[in-house]
C-alpha cells in the first residue's frame, strides 16, 4: 500500500481514511456502504483490500461499525454512539469559530484518585484533544465556546465526576497573549496548519483551472484534504486573532480547505452515490 502522508507529517491510515470516509460520504447515500465498494473506492488513494479489511474490523471492535448484510452483501453501517460523534465533529470540523477575548473562558479543574491513575491520563488526552491548554497542573482552559462541547464529551466517557468546569476572565497578572503561549504550542499549531497550506494550496490552484468536474478526482482530493484537516480544529480552540501570530498560518489554512470543501463535496458525494447505488439498503 502508498501511504499517503499528512501535510503534518504524520501517515494518513486506513483507519483514518475509512472514519473520514463515513462522516463524509455514508450519512449522504443511506448510512450502509458494502465492503466490496468501500474497498474499490479506497483503491484510488491507492489503499489496499488487507487494509482496508483490517482497518474496519478495528473500527468494529471498538464499537464504531456495526456489521450489516444486504441481502447476501456483506456491509457497515455507523453505530449509534460513532453517529453522535460524527455529528459532534460537524459542529468542530465545518463551523470554524474564532473567539472573542470579551467572551472569557472555560476552566477545567480535575483531581483524581491514585487508584485511577488511568482516568488521569484519559482526561488529559481528552482535553489535550478538545483543544484546552494546560495552565497548570490540573488545571485546563480553553475559550468560552468549548464549553458545552467539553461537557458533552466528559458525560459520554464518564469522567464528568472527576471534573469541574468554571467560567473565567483573565484578570491579571502578566501579558494575557505571552500567557496564551504557553498554554498553547502555538508554534507548533503553526507548522502544522503551513504543512497543510503547502499539501493543499496547489490542489486547489489545480481545481480552479480546470473547466470541468471530474467526480472521481473530486472524490478523491476530497477525502485526502478533509481527512487531513479534521484533527485541526481539535488541536486549536480558534483562540482570539489577537492572542496568536500575525502571520498565523491558521487563517490561510481554513480558507484553503473551506473552498477545497466547496467545490469538490458535491461531486465527490455524487461519485460515491454512483459507485454504490446498486447495494444501498435502508439506513
Amino acid at each position: 500500500m502508498r501511504v499517503v502522508a499528512e501535510p503534518n507529517g504524520v501517515e494518513q491510515r486506513p483507519r483514518s481514511l475509512i472514519v473520514s470516509f463515513f462522516g463524509l460520504y455514508a450519512r449522504e447515500v443511506g448510512g450502509w456502504v458494502a465492503v466490496s465498494d468501500l474497498v474499490r473506492l479506497l483503491g484510488r488513494l491507492d489503499v489496499d483490500e488487507a487494509s482496508v479489511r483490517m482497518a474496519i474490523s478495528r473500527l468494529k471492535r471498538g464499537g464504531w461499525l456495526l456489521a450489516r448484510r444486504v441481502g447476501a452483501v456483506a456491509g457497515y453501517t455507523l453505530s449509534p454512539s460513532a453517529w453522535e460523534m460524527l455529528a459532534e465533529g460537524d459542529r468542530r470540523i465545518y463551523r470554524r469559530r474564532v473567539a472573542d477575548p470579551a467572551d472569557g473562558w472555560v476552566l477545567a479543574v480535575f483531581s483524581v484518585p491514585e487508584a485511577q491513575r488511568h482516568k488521569r491520563h484519559l482526561l488529559r488526552s481528552r482535553l489535550a484533544r478538545l483543544g484546552f491548554g494546560n495552565a497548570a497542573s490540573g488545571v485546563w482552559i480553553a475559550p468560552a465556546h468549548l464549553r458545552e462541547e467539553a461537557e458533552s464529551a466528559l458525560r459520554r466517557l464518564g469522567l464528568d465526576e472527576y471534573v469541574s468546569l468554571f467560567e473565567a476572565r483573565y484578570l491579571a497578572f502578566g501579558e494575557l497573549r505571552a500567557m496564551v503561549a504557553s498554554w498553547w504550542d502555538l508554534a507548533g499549531l503553526d507548522r502544522m496548519y503551513g504543512g497543510y497550506v503547502r499539501a493543499y494550496e496547489p490542489v486547489l490552484a489545480s481545481w480552479a483551472r480546470r473547466r470541468r468536474v471530474d467526480p472521481a478526482a473530486a472524490f478523491v482530493d476530497h477525502l485526502q484534504a478533509a481527512d487531513a484537516w479534521r484533527r485541526m480544529p481539535y488541536l486549536d480552540p480558534g483562540l482570539p486573532v489577537e492572542l496568536v501570530p500575525e502571520d498565523w498560518s491558521g487563517t490561510r489554512a481554513a480558507e484553503v480547505f473551506f473552498r477545497l470543501h466547496a467545490t469538490l463535496a458535491e461531486p465527490a458525494v455524487t461519485h460515491v452515490r454512483d459507485s454504490t447505488r446498486e447495494w444501498l439498503g435502508p439506513s
